[in-house]
C-alpha cells in the first residue's frame, strides 16, 4: 500500500466548508482543472486498480453467496480492512494522527449511503449477470455530473459531457433495455448507482482534509456493525478453508477498491475519474463469459468501443487545456 498523502493541507483547502453548510456568499465556479500528463498518468494508474478490485469483489460475492448472506459477506469485507489497517498502523504508528475524529457529520453521511448502496449492489450481483449489474451502475455518471456542478461547482465542459454522453450510449448498447431489464433487482442497481454518486460526492469533499487512510478506517468501522445487524450471531462458524480465495477477494478488493478510487479522486475531478470507470463493463463481460458462461456477444464489444471513445476524447482534452 503506498503512503497516504500528508494529512495536514494547505490552508485554503482547510477553509472549503462542508457539505451542506451554508456561506454568506457562494464561492465563484472553478475553471476545470488543467491536468499535467503525470497527474493523468496516475488518475489512469488507480483507476486501473479500482477496475481490478471491483471485479474481484464480484466474483468473490459470488463464491461465497453460497454460504453467507450479503450482510454476512459485507461484515467479514469490513472486519479484515479493519484488520488490514490496523496492521498499517501497527507498521507505520504515525498514521495514528490521521485517524484523530474529525469532519464524522461527513464521514456519517458518506459511509451511510454508501453500505446502502454497497448491499443493494452486492445483492444484485447474486441476483443478475455481471455485465447486467454493471452497466446499470453506469447510470451513475449522469447523477455524478449533476451533483458534482452543483456541490463541488465543477463545469461540465464538451469533452467531460461528451465522454458521460458516449459511455452512456455505449452502456445502453451493451445491454440493450428492454422490458426484461425492469425486473426489481434492476431498480436496486439503479437505486445503488445513485447512492455511488453521493458517496463519491461526500468523498471528494473528504479529501480536501483528510487522508485516504482515514477515510478506509472510518467507512470499515463504521459499515462493521451496520454489517452485523444483519448477520446471524453464528454466521463465523460456517467459515470454512475451501473458501479462502473468495475471503482473501472480498477482504483485499474491499480496501484496495476504495483505497485506488480515493487517490484517483485525489488527482482528478470527478468528471474526469467516473467516466474511466466505464472500462467495468467489457472487463466484467467477459468474466462473467470465462467462469459463469454468461452471454457475451458481439454489442459487449460495440458498446466498449463507444466508451473508450469518450475516454481518450476527454483524457486528451485534459491534457492539451490551458
Amino acid at each position: 500500500m503506498s503512503r497516504p498523502p500528508s494529512p495536514h493541507p494547505s490552508p485554503a483547502r482547510r477553509e472549503e466548508s462542508d457539505w451542506g453548510s451554508r456561506a454568506a456568499d457562494p464561492p465563484p465556479r472553478e475553471k476545470p482543472r488543467a491536468m499535467s500528463s503525470g497527474s493523468l498518468a496516475r488518475v489512469v494508474f488507480w483507476m486501473a486498480g479500482v477496475l481490478l478490485s471491483f471485479s474481484a469483489m464480484a466474483v468473490s460475492i459470488r463464491a461465497l453467496a453460497r454460504t453467507f448472506s450479503v450482510f454476512e459477506i459485507l461484515a467479514i469485507r469490513n472486519a479484515a480492512g479493519l484488520l488490514i489497517l490496523l496492521a498499517v498502523v501497527a507498521i507505520r504508528p504515525a498514521l495514528r494522527a490521521s485517524l484523530v475524529p474529525r469532519r464524522m457529520a461527513m464521514h456519517t453521511v458518506r459511509n451511510t449511503v454508501h453500505f446502502a448502496a454497497q448491499y443493494a449492489w452486492a445483492l444484485s450481483i447474486t441476483l443478475l449477470p455481471l455485465a447486467t449489474v454493471f452497466a446499470l451502475e453506469f447510470t451513475n455518471p449522469a447523477w455524478l455530473a449533476l451533483l458534482a456542478t452543483w456541490l463541488l461547482r465543477e463545469r461540465m465542459t464538451t469533452s467531460r459531457a461528451g465522454a458521460v454522453v458516449l459511455g452512456s450510449i455505449g452502456v445502453a448498447v451493451v445491454l440493450r433495455p428492454g422490458l426484461a431489464t425492469f425486473q426489481p433487482a434492476a431498480l436496486l442497481i439503479l437505486g445503488a448507482a445513485f447512492g455511488f454518486a453521493v458517496s463519491s460526492i461526500a468523498t471528494k469533499k473528504l479529501i480536501t482534509t483528510e487522508t485516504t487512510f482515514a477515510i478506509l478506517f472510518w467507512m470499515n468501522a463504521m459499515q462493521l456493525p451496520m454489517n452485523l445487524i444483519g448477520s446471524s450471531p453464528s454466521f463465523v462458524f460456517r467459515l470454512d478453508p475451501s473458501q479462502f480465495l473468495p475471503l482473501i477477494g472480498v477482504a483485499v478488493a474491499g480496501v484496495s477498491s476504495h483505497f485506488c478510487l480515493t487517490n484517483a479522486f485525489r488527482y482528478g475531478d470527478a468528471t474526469i475519474v467516473v467516466p474511466l470507470d466505464f472500462l467495468r463493463i467489457p472487463l466484467i463481460a467477459l468474466i462473467g463469459w470465462s467462469l459463469y458462461g454468461e452471454p457475451l456477444d458481439a454489442f459487449v464489444f460495440i458498446g466498449a468501443a463507444i466508451i473508450i471513445t469518450g475516454i481518450v476524447w476527454n483524457l486528451r482534452a485534459e491534457a492539451t487545456r490551458k
